[in-house]
């Protein structure tokens, strides 16, 4: 049984930094791709930084230059380092991981941390 375990969330106000951990148990299989999302108030859940299938770190364009996503396989986490950030980066952050090929219909989500930035 997989189980992703978010932290690291809080309040800062805007142009501060945070950086959100995610520890995983259990096994994941190399299929799967570790992935961070999003979800503010009233808004659908949207991705924010994954690792694809080769490795490589791909971004959504309203975050890219301020969040690096990494990880540390020795210690099973995901990390998502956040600089500069905005109000509208406010809300519930997700780690997951999901299959590579299917996507977000075939995974395991954690159960979430907030993040809230203050003009």
């Amino acid at each position: 049984q997989v189980q992703l375990v978010e932290s690291g969330g809080g309040s800062v106000q805007a142009g501060g930094s945070l950086r959100l951990s995610c520890a995983a148990s259990g096994h994941i299989y190399s299929s799967y791709c570790m992935a961070w999302f999003r979800q503010a108030p009233g808004k659908e859940r949207e991705g924010v930084a994954a690792f694809d299938s080769d490795g490589s770190a791909s971004y959504a364009d309203s975050v890219k230059g301020r969040f690096t996503i990494s990880q540390d396989n020795a210690k099973n986490t995901l990390y998502l380092q956040m600089n500069s950030l905005k109000p509208e980066d406010t809300g519930m952050y997700y780690c997951a991981a999901l299959h590579c090929t299917v996507g977000i219909d075939q995974g395991y989500w954690g159960q979430g941390t907030q993040v809230t930035v203050s003009s």
